[in-house]
């Protein structure tokens, strides 16, 4: 998609879906396929990364931690070449065994028909626990 285009609320659907499953399945190469090469990702409070190799690293590290994950995306707005979004997912800790949580909000920017900046900010938990946010 050139950057020109806009994004119809069928494709930006149709991505949000791909994500999900992909995500689900921990399926590290799908999910790369869906990032432009030079991708920028500015996820909740890890540094930004740039590029295939760090989100390779990243999705990695994370899914080890992940295991048994679900997760459910919502589509909650389209403008331009912007998708906006919200998730919630679930998963053991594999290394605490805790059952945890997390919901989030993203941003996806598109061209090409690829995702060339994430900017996503979410929270995780255990599950039954209180919030971790310090701010009470």
């Amino acid at each position: 998609m050139a950057a020109q285009e806009q994004l119809t609320i069928e494709a930006a659907q149709q991505i949000i879906q791909e994500a999900q499953e992909a995500f689900a399945q921990h399926d590290v190469a799908r999910i790369l396929r869906g990032f432009a090469p030079d991708i920028v990702i500015r996820y909740a409070d890890f540094p930004e990364m740039r590029g295939l190799e760090q989100a390779k690293t990243w999705l990695e590290a994370r899914f080890k931690r992940q295991k048994n994950y679900r997760l459910h995306k919502t589509l909650r707005t389209v403008m331009g070449d912007t998708i906006g979004g919200w998730f919630e997912g679930q998963w053991e800790d594999a290394v605490t065994k805790k059952q945890m949580q997390s919901r989030g909000c993203e941003f996806l920017a598109m061209q090409d028909g690829k995702i060339v900046r994430w900017d996503c900010t979410s929270n995780a938990w255990e599950v039954g626990g209180g919030p971790t946010t310090p701010i009470v």
